[in-house]
């Protein structure tokens, strides 16, 4: 059964993004090289008392036309959903190797917004990336570093919020990250538990701007990238196999937002989960 409460929640949800948010979209190879970047202001404006949203996009790339793109909508679509924060996703919500696979995961933080869109274009591997910094207009966006190995190490504390496409109740729990240097040059080794469940440990190797965690099924790349954001994502989606894609932003050196979009063995997707975290 459905909870009748659930859009409606989800709508409100929706609502915390309000407002003109000022920014750009910069594309990034897989590797995490900054490809371009593009101005852009997105203005999302409830009308009809709150139950329409009216959605401006305009992008001005250097030395062309500007562009705008306008969308109004009173519902929300299959493959979007937010978390009580205001944080959301919108992509596939199944994969197929036969067509473009791949999902938007945005974070917000006060008058500041961080979004990432990651496309398979009908291959296993990442096709290509974008990169989507944003503050609320009026407001100026706190300067972050290209977030750093050392500044991940430590023991990261905080609470995941699961939420799920068939608006099954959420589900909270507590979470706790370990990441510290592995026995190898350039190593780093984690420890990942999800509430009473067993720990996750797992190596990785540090690649350039990547974090590559081989041994894992499938194995997984986390780039590091500019102002404290990090995509995570498999290195190679393997039909059979559960696989996420995730965004993290280090908001303070204390303070960490991730959001995890998490498909099963059949390539559907099943939930999205905020973690919220502070180092200890």
């Amino acid at each position: 059964m459905t909870n009748a409460s659930a859009p409606t929640s989800q709508w409100a949800r929706l609502l915390k993004n309000q407002g003109t948010w000022v920014g750009s979209f910069t594309s990034l190879s897989t590797g995490g090289a900054l490809l371009h970047d593009i101005p852009s202001e997105v203005a999302l404006l409830p009308l009809n008392q709150g139950n329409t949203m009216r959605q401006v996009i305009r992008k001005c790339p250097p030395g062309q036309p500007p562009s705008e793109t306008v969308l109004e909508y009173g519902s929300l679509g299959k493959g979007v959903l937010f978390c009580e924060t205001g944080a959301f996703s919108q992509g596939s919500i199944q994969r197929s190797p036969v067509s473009e696979f791949g999902a938007e995961l945005g974070l917000i933080h006060g008058s500041e917004r961080l979004r990432i869109a990651q496309i398979f274009p009908q291959q296993p591997t990442l096709g290509s990336l974008t990169l989507i910094r944003e503050h609320l207009e009026g407001t100026e966006p706190t300067p972050r570093p290209e977030l750093s190995v050392d500044q991940l190490l430590g023991t990261w504390v905080g609470e995941a919020e699961t939420v799920f496409p068939d608006l099954q109740p959420p589900q909270t729990m507590a979470t706790r990250l370990e990441l510290r240097p592995g026995e190898t040059p350039g190593a780093i080794a984690q420890t990942l538990t999800f509430g009473n469940s067993p720990a996750i440990q797992s190596e990785g190797r540090s690649v350039g701007n990547a974090l590559k965690f081989d041994q894992g099924s499938p194995p997984v790349t986390v780039l590091r990238l500019p102002d404290g954001a990090s995509a995570t994502f498999p290195t190679e989606i393997r039909s059979g196999q559960p696989f996420f894609l995730e965004v993290g932003w280090l908001i303070t050196p204390t303070l960490r937002q991730r959001l995890i979009r998490t498909y099963n063995a059949q390539g559907t997707w099943v939930s999205l989960t905020l973690v919220v975290e502070q180092k200890t």
